[in-house]
């Protein structure tokens, strides 16, 4: 099978693990073998799955459960800080510039942020050219083809958000530079696969798979940010895609999402399988956070992996929940005891571990500020690689998208019952009286480090105003550059405005 390799991608296909909808994992097919049994389609569908997992290369680090593609999207809202601690996660300042809106074009981050979007859409491509030539009948392509496509539409989704003007790419062979798209033409690609394949994706809840439900709620999310997209609200639209969703119920354990095993969760819409067991790499979020000798609050021998001391709630986050709010334990905070001892952890430094809430200097910062993320189960024993799927989307979502609309369509009463299902699960009372400011800290509360963060700023408009270590922010930078090295090597690009 003939790969090209283009300006746009600057990488090939990558040869990674696939999954099926049971976290049954499979070699990818030969293309000389493909076509002759379900088991073999079913292995080469499940790439497009493994995609999404990122790669690892020597251009770009891009695995998305804990890297770039996270860190850029939480970094720039205002949920999350990396401070420099010492030489510790400077990173040629891109993390800094990140706090402060004020990345560059040549910036790590934003990079490989474009090369997983699109190494993940070659990848999808590739297997539609795959199906193409294979023996199967037409009968039998029709949905393999709608699930395909809509693993496309979900990048394509994220390049809008994060890109705007991004170049669409379907077919396989074709090896010219591709153009811009305008983001009009972005959005309205995304739409119309979705729309187009609905028919004959599955209807049942298939785990981790795209199924009608998922078409419905990235749908629904197009619809809730088409305003901050393209210029035009469509808030009745997202309530009628999030009414078409079914099957689903909220976990009364909060934190039953994101335990080792939250594949059991009926909660959980979509997410991405891992399974250190099978040979999956990218999923060591956690290990992102911490201190480096976290590992005694977990194991009294420590048997927990290496922590990188970097991800931390910006200030104000922790203390904007209740006492009583479950889902302030998503946070790690105050003295860290060592269980092998029983008093606090000593740094090298001397000093105890005490993580706090305020952090004076996030570009010096000391090795125990900030309040660490601690959403996913920790437990003793764990590998780099930890074993819990990476949640991308939530039943509690798709109320909370009702509850939005609705205030912004002017009836805020009937928004109390999506929020109060999701508040009560929380331990706290619902208000008598939801507004947007309200539904703006509950959404931040309630996706605490899940990676949308930002695209809610944007929508409410918080963005762009003066924050914490951050100035007002110009409009342009609602979306990112077009990478440098990717306009350079691709003459029919043209920069985003402002860059």
């Amino acid at each position: 099978m003939k790969i090209k390799i283009t300006a746009l991608f600057l990488t090939s296909l990558f040869a990674l693990s696939c999954t099926d909808l049971d976290e049954d994992l499979y070699d990818r097919v030969k293309d000389d073998n493909f076509g002759t049994t379900p088991s073999e389609v079913e292995a080469l569908v499940g790439g497009a799955y493994s995609s999404l997992r990122g790669f690892s290369d020597g251009i770009s680090n891009s695995f998305p459960g804990s890297e770039y593609v996270f860190f850029l999207n939480a970094v720039s809202s205002d949920e999350t800080v990396i401070p420099t601690r010492g030489t510790d996660w400077f990173d040629g300042g891109q993390w800094q510039r990140a706090q402060t809106h004020t990345w560059q074009t040549t910036d790590g981050m934003i990079l490989s942020a474009w090369r997983y979007c699109y190494a993940g859409i070659a990848k999808v491509n590739s297997i539609i050219y795959q199906i193409d030539k294979s023996g199967l009948t037409d009968e039998a392509k029709t949905p393999i083809y709608a699930e395909l496509r809509a693993v496309r539409a979900y990048y394509y989704y994220m390049l809008l958000d994060m890109f705007g003007n991004v170049p669409i790419v379907t077919d396989f062979e074709d090896q010219n530079l591709p153009s811009n798209s305008t983001r009009q033409e972005v959005y309205d690609f995304v739409e119309s696969e979705l729309l187009d394949v609905l028919p004959n994706l599955k209807s049942e809840i298939v785990y981790s798979k795209f199924t009608q439900n998922v078409a419905y709620s990235l749908l629904a999310r197009l619809y809730l940010n088409s305003e901050a997209f393209v210029g035009v609200a469509r808030w009745q639209d997202c309530i009628d895609m999030c009414q078409n969703i079914s099957g689903y119920s909220l976990n009364v354990d909060y934190f039953g999402n994101f335990a080792t095993e939250n594949q059991t969760s009926g909660e959980i819409i979509f997410a991405i399988p891992y399974d250190h067991t099978a040979g999956t790499v990218g999923n060591y979020m956690s290990s992102m956070s911490c201190h480096y000798l976290h590992r005694f609050t977990i194991s009294p021998t420590g048997d927990y992996p290496w922590s990188a001391n970097g991800m931390s709630a910006e200030p104000g986050v922790y203390s904007s929940f209740e006492e009583g709010d479950v889902r302030r334990n998503a946070m790690v905070e105050g003295e860290q005891i060592n269980l092998a001892t029983g008093s606090v952890i000593i740094m090298d430094s001397g000093e105890p571990l005490i993580y706090t809430e305020d952090i004076p200097d996030f570009t010096n910062s000391t090795q125990n500020v900030g309040i660490r993320l601690g959403k996913y189960e920790m437990k003793p024993g764990e590998t780099w690689e930890r074993d819990h799927d990476l949640v991308v989307i939530r039943y509690s979502e798709i109320l909370m998208m009702q509850a939005e609309c609705y205030v912004r369509l002017g009836s805020p009463g009937l928004a109390q019952p999506f929020v109060a299902q999701v508040r009560s699960r929380a331990g706290v009372d619902t208000p008598a009286t939801i507004d947007l400011d309200f539904i703006d800290k509950e959404l931040l509360r309630e996706f605490l480090f899940e990676g949308r963060r930002r695209t809610d700023n944007i929508r409410f408009g918080t963005f762009f105003q003066p924050g914490w270590e951050l100035g007002t922010t110009e409009s342009y930078r609602a979306i990112f550059p077009i990478p440098e090295t990717v306009v350079n090597t691709n003459a029919n690009l043209v920069q985003n405005p402002g860059y």
